[in-house]
């Protein structure tokens, strides 16, 4: 039995139970995210070590210390990761929610236009925070670690403040996390019919510089973690182009073809 989406749904439901429904699912969202909160922060020191990983391995073996100089801040940290962990576990609920919620005011076209996007976005998130985690920030913790020694006859020492740290990998992580949804913000705009492919074409240079820029303000301010985001959100873009020109060629054999097959419709009942 093939798999086959509904239309349109044929009940029309007032806008109080919308409202009722919404509240049920933002309900089953909280309810995830507390779930996934109790559970990470039962394992919240398991989570901070894999989070602090990158830094322990850019010091020298037995001298990486991370410190914190207010009594409350190691506490508020564990709150952070677990809620940073929480966020993470219960996201694909969260998004089931909301696509249950939005869906049956869809048509199935544009279900079926939507689903990719909904599939590509946590698979490029991923593909963006683990880029940064095992190649940008073991590459500029070296960078930043460097700068100890001595200088002017005193030790220059990193001693790196804990919120300081989980703020920097917070950064990190979600800044080439989002930035790898580049793809899916373009293809949708090109879906809606508002950029097209030539335009963003026309606009390569002025989109390049734009992502230099985001990359200068996403990331720290180092050259090093800027070009780290910068090339593969331009390597993103020229494969947005490309799917763009494959989709284009599709749909332009589709429309043929289904204008070819209604040509020969109308002509058999002239005919006939």
């Amino acid at each position: 039995m093939a798999f086959k989406l509904k239309d349109l749904d044929d009940s029309q439901a007032p806008l109080l139970d919308h409202l009722i429904e919404l509240r049920n699912r933002l309900m089953k969202c909280v309810a995830a995210l507390a779930v996934a909160f109790a559970v990470s922060f039962y394992f919240v020191d398991e989570i901070f070590g894999f989070l602090i990983r990158p830094l322990t391995d850019a010091f020298p073996p037995g001298q990486g210390k991370l410190i914190y100089t207010r009594l409350y801040e190691a506490f508020f940290v564990d709150i952070k990761v677990a809620l940073f962990s929480a966020f993470f576990i219960s996201f694909p609920v969260i998004a089931n929610q909301l696509w249950a919620f939005v869906a049956p005011g869809l048509y199935a076209r544009e279900k079926k236009a939507f689903l990719p996007f909904l599939l590509a976005t946590p698979v490029l998130f991923t593909a963006g925070a683990a880029l940064a985690y095992y190649m940008v920030m073991p590459t500029a913790f070296h960078f930043f670690l460097g700068f100890q020694g001595s200088r002017g006859g005193l030790n220059v020492e990193a001693l790196p403040g804990t919120a300081d740290y989980l703020t920097l990998v917070m950064q990190f992580i979600l800044a080439f996390g989002i930035s790898f949804l580049l793809p899916v913000l373009l293809l949708l705009l090109n879906r809606a019919g508002i950029v097209s492919r030539a335009q963003l074409i026309s606009a390569r240079r002025y989109v390049i510089v734009g992502i230099f820029i985001i990359a200068a303000v996403a990331t720290p301010p180092d050259v090093v973690s800027q070009l780290m985001l910068a090339v593969p959100l331009i390597l993103l873009f020229e494969g947005s182009l490309v799917v763009m020109a494959i989709t284009e060629r599709r749909d332009a054999k589709a429309a043929a073809a289904e204008a070819e097959a209604t040509g020969t419709e109308v002509t058999k009942t002239e005919t006939t």
